[in-house]
């Protein structure tokens, strides 16, 4: 995990660019803007967002991990009648030419297990995500609240 002036200094360095540390590409995909939101202390789980476009093929995220948590299951949250249910699902599949956005309030995301401390606004932790058909990818998940988070992605598709 990087700390603060650790980031600061490697982006001021050069060594990572902010658009590296944010986006990922490959052939067959594209992950943007990660992030999580903070957890109040005493909070056994939370959540993690992320954008992921699939471009010559469609692709199949099947798990994930990080040193944050015990484990990463990989969520939906849907209402049913008047109640929000949430359940683990096995994997999540993104046709081709299509993007999976993971928002807070509803749909897929990517719940921490058994978080080893809070994750506090500003944070920075790694998240190695397995897909069926292609190497694992490990991108990096920035801690801002859920109306930060949306927003930034917002923008950033913008471009």
């Amino acid at each position: 995990m990087l700390t603060r002036a650790l980031w600061l200094t490697a982006l001021l360095t050069g060594s990572i660019s902010l658009a590296s540390a944010h986006d990922v590409q490959t052939d067959q995909l594209r992950i943007a803007h990660p992030f999580a939101t903070p957890t109040p202390p005493g909070v056994a789980n939370g959540a993690a967002y992320l954008d992921i476009t699939a471009h010559t093929e469609s692709v199949t995220l099947v798990s994930a991990q990080t040193p944050v948590s015990e484990s990463v299951e990989l969520h939906d949250m849907q209402m049913e009648g008047d109640m929000m249910k949430m359940r683990h699902v096995s994997a999540i599949e993104i046709a081709k030419d299509e993007t999976l956005t993971m928002r807070p309030g509803g749909g897929y995301h990517l719940m921490l297990m058994g978080l080893h401390q809070p994750l506090e606004e500003g944070d920075r932790f790694p998240i190695t995500l397995e897909f069926a058909q292609q190497d694992d990818i490990e991108i990096e998940v920035w801690v801002q609240s859920a109306q930060e988070g949306s927003n930034a992605a917002d923008r950033h598709h913008q471009h």
